[in-house]
């Protein structure tokens, strides 16, 4: 509980038996989570074993997607803050507080990768995916004239009910592209929303954001995505 409001953890897993058990215990620590909720996305018989040894409630789906898994949490608390967390160690129990205590100013507050002394080495947070989030973060910041975006991807986040409420409807995607969608509808729908730098370590040798090819894809994606909401919106006023 934070300030007599419920707080609930929302992680959405997969094959993650070397790290869930550890992120679980992670929370439990911060001495602030009233619910962990973890959601199948495409969890196996390993990572499920971890996840009994905890306290967190488990719900299994058919159908997988980081979209997907996150918004069937959010469906299946009521929290009053939800604090959204990957399940491989890629972040840092002590940012939970960072979140926690921007919620009693802003309804959303979104966790920034883009920091470099907050970088941990091999993290996949190179030159080029910073440059790319963070040239994405400006151009949603400027054309729908909101705060300050440096990261149009990172998973760590917290909404209130009201933030979540003011944006649900616009975040509709199955895949990652989620995650951006989420931040674009904040920005367009003048939620009341910060951005704050957190701690990204690296959980792997080696991450899918090194590859070239999928840094390229991304970006193609967030684009088309961007400038179609900001057309429609425009069509819209």
């Amino acid at each position: 509980m934070w300030l007599k409001k419920t707080v609930a953890a929302v992680i959405p897993v997969s094959t993650n038996k070397d790290s869930i058990f550890n992120v679980i215990q992670g929370l439990d620590a911060t001495g602030y989570i009233d619910e962990i909720i973890v959601i199948d996305n495409g969890v196996d018989a390993e990572t499920l074993k971890e996840i009994k040894k905890t306290r967190a409630r488990f719900i299994a789906q058919e159908k997988f997607g980081v979209g997907r898994a996150i918004r069937a949490g959010m469906k299946s608390t009521r929290a009053d803050l939800i604090i959204i967390i990957e399940p491989d160690g890629s972040f840092k129990d002590k940012d939970i507080s960072k979140l926690l205590s921007y919620s009693e100013d802003f309804d959303t507050v979104f966790g920034s990768r883009t920091h470099v002394p907050l970088i941990g080495k091999g993290s996949g947070m190179t030159f080029s995916r910073r440059l790319v989030d963070d040239l994405f973060g400006k151009m949603i910041s400027l054309i729908f004239v909101s705060s300050n975006i440096t990261d149009v991807g990172c998973t760590l986040r917290l909404t209130n009910r009201r933030g979540w409420r003011m944006v649900a409807g616009e975040c509709k995607s199955d895949s990652e592209i989620f995650l951006t969608e989420w931040l674009v509808a904040a920005a367009k729908n003048k939620v009341r929303f910060i951005e704050i730098p957190v701690n990204f370590i690296a959980p792997k040798p080696k991450h899918k954001y090194e590859s070239f090819l999928y840094l390229s894809f991304r970006a193609v994606m967030i684009f088309i995505y961007v400038v179609k909401t900001w057309l429609m919106h425009q069509i819209r006023r």
